[in-house]
């Protein structure tokens, strides 16, 4: 993006690695620390960050995504609205041990009880894609897996479920933005060491 192009740009960075994220745990509620790697990989993002430019930085009150905003060079504001899906019932489980009573199970396609719904997930989303586009300039984020993923779908104008679709690690950055109109994917799911490949 040049100054000629005032398109709006929204930078997703995904938290640092948890014990919980480590073993494929659904996390949500639940306020963990980072670990010593997921401390690391926050660390590593502030060189590719920090030259940027950003007119505005929020984030998930969770702990995990304010420590890898702090630890990545940034005081964002908190936003609601960015915390991870609400898994209800099965936080702190894996996919493998639900798929063990509901076989085939997925956050995208079967309900988690007492959790959100996807509906619910979207419309929170898709407040915080409208605050940035309203927003304008480049607008960095700090949250979750899932959330993240729902919010990339959402910009793109796709379904909710089709979050499925974006991978995301840990301690990662991705890019969204627009093209003539179109809503685009500039980069996904980046870290130092691709960063370094590309040099």
């Amino acid at each position: 993006m040049n100054d000629s192009e005032p398109d709006t740009e929204l930078w997703l960075v995904r938290h640092g690695e948890t014990e919980w994220s480590r073993s494929w745990r659904h996390t949500s509620v639940t306020d963990l620390d980072l670990t010593d790697t997921g401390r690391a990989q926050a660390r590593s993002l502030r060189p590719l960050l920090s030259g940027v430019g950003f007119d505005h930085v929020w984030s998930s009150p969770r702990k995990r995504a304010l420590d890898t905003a702090e630890l990545a060079g940034f005081t964002p504001q908190v936003d609601e609205d960015l915390v991870e899906w609400d898994y209800g019932e099965y936080e702190g489980i894996t996919t493998a041990t639900i798929r063990e009573t509901v076989p085939g199970w997925t956050v995208w396609s079967h309900p988690s009880p007492g959790g959100e719904t996807s509906a619910q997930v979207g419309q929170r989303l898709d407040r915080v894609a409208q605050r940035a586009r309203d927003a304008g300039g480049r607008t960095l984020v700090f949250a979750h897996g899932h959330s993240l993923r729902v919010l990339a779908a959402r910009w793109l104008g796709l379904d909710v479920a089709d979050g499925r679709v974006f991978l995301l690690d840990t301690g990662t950055y991705s890019v969204l933005g627009d093209d003539r109109g179109q809503p685009v994917v500039i980069r996904w799911n980046v870290r130092q060491e691709a960063e370094e490949d590309r040099a």
